[in-house]
């Protein structure tokens, strides 16, 4: 009989009644409950977050920030209600952890009080870091807690972001004020230095000034101390002639009546004297013009330096917009004082000279008319003893006039000594003052300088100094909150969980798709042993009905998680065909473990199952597995069809398949060739098949 005979045979068992027709469609069906089951309830678990319960704690009180009141939790509350994630139940902290405790929630998220105030406690003197608290409860749901700190994870970085971004942006607006307020500073550093400009120059035009008053001081007190010895030289010529002319007076008239024979006896004497007093007041004269001609000068000389002190020292320390104190106000206030006081004493010997002009004159006429009388009575002297009543009366004039000149001389001698004094003093203190004005002019010329200086540093500040606007502020601050982004690209993205583990799920599935129907179906036909058929032949004729099933198997499983869940893979085609390849190897397999072991294969084909499902790296990399996973991943089929499946349906190179395939066929042709020892051994019989251990 030929093989394809055979094996319809082995199928058309299956028509003979309800129950094997009833076992034939569960055994198509198998595979699709199995894997697309599976699939579904796995399909898209994170779209389904927003359905667990959770626990959402605010407890936050707010904080003040830069006049600015700041509630992180409230914010972080909104944004949590205005995401997919989790089903957010705002109760009290009490009440949360019970929930968390008793299963209500999987898991609480809790802002503390004090949340808002470390989070912006980075502006202060004491930062702090804000924590999210949260509690989970493995014993609710071991997976929850894991997509929890994902989930929470991006919360904190948010929360984190955004309190960076508010601390930044009040730095960004401080660095604004910094250049304002720096701006400002360079602006008013140009203004002082325009000040200290003008106050460079005044300086200059003081020290020059001052030096003008030196001068004229000098030539006053030059002047004052000729007139103080002129003035000396009167008095005390005044004063001899004043004693002279008493003494002449008092012997004229003590000897009246011996004047006769006297003058006879002194007419030359007598000559000799009206002479000299006559000379001396030509002398005396002479200095009172001198006196009256320079006193005047010297008065005008001292108001002139006094008022050119007062103006320095009105501009310089008495205006009310200054750009700053000047440090030779107290030296000007001396000097002005000193000036005032040497004004009064030259008015005091302008008015001595002028204001009482009238006793001048009338010193000067006396003098005059002394002179004269003098000279005439030297002229009449050789005739004295002629004119004696003339004389005496003469000599009595003159001694009066010569005592008035004689204390006129002396007040004035008085006063111009004072005034000389002032002058002195004028002059030297105008001279330590013109000192300080040079060297005020000195430090006014480096003030200006570093001035410029500062201000020019002042804008070369601000200019540096960064002046954002908001928008600019904006832009920084979420570049420097948040530096470091993520540019993910996936090549070959699965669009959902359940996509993501079709390729682990549906190799098992068509695995114990085949599994089961050798359970049923016979792996070697039972008439073809006892016929005697040849081993190949027996070989194909078990393997090829579970071969086409697991093509109806794929068919259907495939149809269904297209259709009705929504699988899509990117070579649906080559999906298939693969799957194909699959299912032949798998019954392959199979069928050699149950053919070799008997009862006992049914065990080791499961006990394989488990090896190839821990050791394909499904779910997990195979890596992250122990090593004895890592040593047999390599040598199970179901690892080549896993990586050649995820390629077929998500996308990429077909290198995994192209291997994938030619392992399948390798394990297929090899497990073809077991079985067909198998069949040649079964057709011997032994005792131990009579009678076998085990039987299921």
């Amino acid at each position: 009989m030929r093989t394809p005979k055979l094996a319809a045979l082995e199928l058309r068992r299956f028509g003979r009644g309800r129950l094997p027709r009833a076992a034939l469609a569960a055994l198509l069906l198998l595979p699709l409950l199995y894997g697309a089951l599976y699939l579904w309830s796995f399909w898209d678990p994170y779209g389904r977050l927003d359905r667990i319960p959770v626990a959402l704690v605010n407890d936050d009180k707010g904080a003040t920030a830069a006049h600015e009141k700041i509630v992180m939790g409230d914010e972080i509350t909104k944004g949590l209600r205005r995401s997919d994630t989790f089903e957010w139940h705002e109760v009290s902290a009490a009440e949360a952890r019970r929930g968390v405790e008793n299963g209500d929630y999987y898991l609480s998220l809790t802002m503390p009080s004090d949340f808002s105030r470390r989070v912006t406690s980075s502006s202060g003197d004491s930062p702090e870091t804000g924590a999210l608290q949260v509690r989970t409860n493995d014993a609710n749901n071991y997976i929850v807690g894991q997509i929890s700190r994902t989930v929470f994870s991006e919360v904190r970085t948010a929360a984190s972001t955004k309190a960076s971004r508010s601390f930044l942006d009040r730095i960004f607006v401080s660095f604004s004020d910094i250049h304002g307020k720096t701006q400002k500073a360079a602006e008013g550093a140009d203004t002082l230095s325009g000040g200290i400009g003008k106050a460079e120059k005044g300086s200059k035009d003081l020290a020059d000034g001052l030096a003008d008053a030196e001068k004229g001081s000098g030539k006053l007190a030059t002047g004052l101390k000729k007139l103080d010895t002129g003035a000396g030289d009167l008095e005390d010529g005044s004063r001899q002639v004043a004693e002279g002319t008493q003494t002449l007076a008092d012997k004229v008239n003590g000897v009246a009546g011996k004047v006769g024979p006297f003058l006879k006896g002194n007419e030359k004497e007598i000559g000799d004297t009206a002479r000299l007093v006559a000379d001396s007041a030509s002398v005396i004269r002479g200095n009172l013009d001198t006196l009256a001609r320079t006193a005047p000068a010297a008065a005008k000389s001292a108001h002139t330096a006094s008022d050119t002190l007062n103006g320095v020292y009105r501009a310089r320390c008495e205006g009310q917009d200054l750009p700053l104190p000047d440090t030779a106000c107290p030296d000007l206030k001396k000097a002005r004082d000193a000036a005032a006081d040497v004004v009064k004493v030259a008015d005091d010997v302008e008015t001595l000279v002028t204001g009482q002009s009238g006793d001048l004159k009338s010193l000067d006429k006396h003098l005059a008319t002394l002179e004269k009388q003098a000279r005439a009575l030297a002229d009449r002297s050789p005739h004295l003893s002629e004119d004696l009543a003339t004389a005496v009366s003469k000599i009595n004039q003159l001694n009066r006039g010569a005592g008035k000149v004689a204390k006129g001389a002396e007040t004035l001698h008085t006063g111009l000594g004072t005034a000389k004094k002032g002058a002195t003093d004028l002059d030297s203190g105008i001279g330590r003052l013109g000192t300080g004005a040079d060297d005020l002019e000195g430090g006014m010329y480096k003030l200006a300088d570093g001035s410029g200086k500062l201000a020019g540093g002042l804008h070369d500040g601000a200019e540096k100094i960064p002046d954002y606007d908001k928008k600019d502020r904006d832009r920084r601050t979420g570049v420097m909150a948040d530096p470091v982004q993520l540019a993910s690209k996936d090549l070959h993205k699965a669009p959902n969980y359940g996509t993501g583990f079709a390729p682990y799920f549906i190799p098992l599935s068509l695995w114990v798709g085949a599994m089961v129907a050798y359970m049923l179906i016979l792996p070697l036909n039972r008439r073809a042993l006892a016929a005697g058929a040849p081993a190949w032949r027996i070989t194909l004729a078990g393997w090829l009905p579970v071969a086409a099933l697991g093509v109806l198997q794929t068919v259907a499983l495939m149809s269904v998680l297209h259709w009705a869940i929504g699988l899509e893979a990117v070579r649906a085609a080559g999906t298939v065909a693969f799957l194909f390849l699959v299912t032949a190897c798998f019954a392959a397999i199979v069928q050699w473990l149950n053919a070799r072991f008997g009862a006992a294969g049914r065990i080791l084909v499961l006990a394989f199952l488990m090896l190839q499902l821990t050791s394909a790296g499904g779910t997990y990399p195979v890596q992250t597995s122990p090593g004895f996973f890592n040593a047999i991943h390599p040598f199970m089929p179901m690892s080549h069809v896993v990586d050649a499946l995820r390629r077929l349906i998500t996308g990429g190179g077909l290198g995994p398949v192209w291997q994938a395939c030619a392992v399948l066929a390798a394990f297929t042709a090899g497990a073809l060739a077991l079985t067909a020892v198998s069949a040649r051994r079964r057709q011997v019989w032994t005792l131990d098949r009579l009678h076998p251990e085990l039987s299921l």
